[in-house]
């Protein structure tokens, strides 16, 4: 365990200096929610039926979702372009823990991504958000989205090593950008047809945005939604456990088996 900790110490290191010599990806992705923001909230909240101040409040907690699933583009981004231009290669030569490599990848990713958070949440509250519920309760939220960030880097962490080259990984990142649109990140579901928000209400998005809104002090969700969304905190734990359980040993298995 010590020896885990130590390597995984050692490339969280290494990602640290690597986000500061080459930010482009991080920047991206945490300046985009901001953009996004003040964009939505101020040309659709006019077109929903929610006031505009209202809709940006309900929008603060979706981008906040949103940012926590950004992790599979930066985790497959960064995974495959160590292993194009070798650097995994050589890590595998070294005497060194084979989950140390992707857990200190996701490790970086996650501080970053706390960090990050800070300036949306404070244009945020210049835009009409307000944190309505207890401490305790907006501190378990932030717990959500980075448990969820975690996970969803090591779907990228895994994807990335599967797909091993980085404009691949570039172009099929962006994809991404389409998963908070098929849920309540950015509108409500209840007008959607029938089909789509079934799909919109299973989408883990879905339930973690739901959760946070409810954390922070929002609307509960209502009783007729799917079972994630109407049990949002349980739901996004139940969602991001998942996601662990399945793509931590993937990733791991991966990274292992790839330069043989």
């Amino acid at each position: 365990m010590s020896t885990i900790a130590y390597d995984s110490g050692a490339v969280l290191g290494r990602h640290l200096q690597r986000i500061r010599h080459a930010p482009g990806v991080v920047i991206l992705t945490q300046t985009m929610p901001i953009t996004m923001l003040l964009f939505f909230g101020y040309v659709f909240g006019s077109a929903l039926a929610m006031p505009g101040e209202e809709y940006r409040a309900f929008l603060v907690p979706g981008l906040l979702a949103a940012t926590a699933t950004g992790g599979i583009m930066t985790g497959m981004f960064q995974a495959s372009q160590d292993v194009q231009r070798g650097v995994m290669d050589r890590f595998r030569t070294m005497p060194m823990s084979r989950v140390a490599v992707p857990l200190g990848q996701t490790l970086a990713d996650l501080l970053t991504t706390a960090i990050g958070m800070v300036p949306l949440l404070l244009v945020g509250l210049a835009v009409g958000w307000r944190l309505d519920g207890g401490v305790l309760d907006a501190l378990a939220a932030f717990g959500l989205l980075l448990l969820f960030r975690f996970a969803s880097a090591w779907v990228g962490t895994y994807l990335g090593l599967l797909i091993r080259n980085e404009e691949a990984a570039g172009q099929l990142g962006s994809v991404t950008f389409v998963l908070p649109l098929l849920s309540n990140a950015y509108i409500p579901t209840d007008g959607m047809p029938g089909w789509l928000r079934t799909v919109a209400e299973w989408n883990p998005i879905s339930a973690l945005a739901t959760a946070v809104r409810e954390l922070f002090g929002q609307a509960a969700p209502a009783a007729n939604n799917a079972w994630p969304v109407a049990h949002p905190v349980a739901g996004s734990v139940l969602w991001s456990l998942a996601l662990l359980v399945l793509f931590v040993p993937l990733a791991v298995r991966t990274y292992t088996t790839s330069g043989k």
